[in-house]
């Protein structure tokens, strides 16, 4: 019997570490990240310049 209560215990245990870490995850990709919003590259326009 105290085998069977440990397995139960680790079982249930592993299940909420599982369930956390996927909270976790999920939380992490759905942060929006601090970007800066200026171009890489950026081209003249017609008419404007030297």
């Amino acid at each position: 019997m105290p085998r069977l209560l440990a397995a139960t215990v680790t079982v249930v245990i592993a299940a909420a570490l599982a369930v956390g870490a996927a909270f976790g995850i999920v939380a992490l990709l759905e942060s929006t990240p601090e970007q800066p919003n200026t171009p890489l590259i950026t081209y003249e326009q017609a008419g404007q310049g030297s």
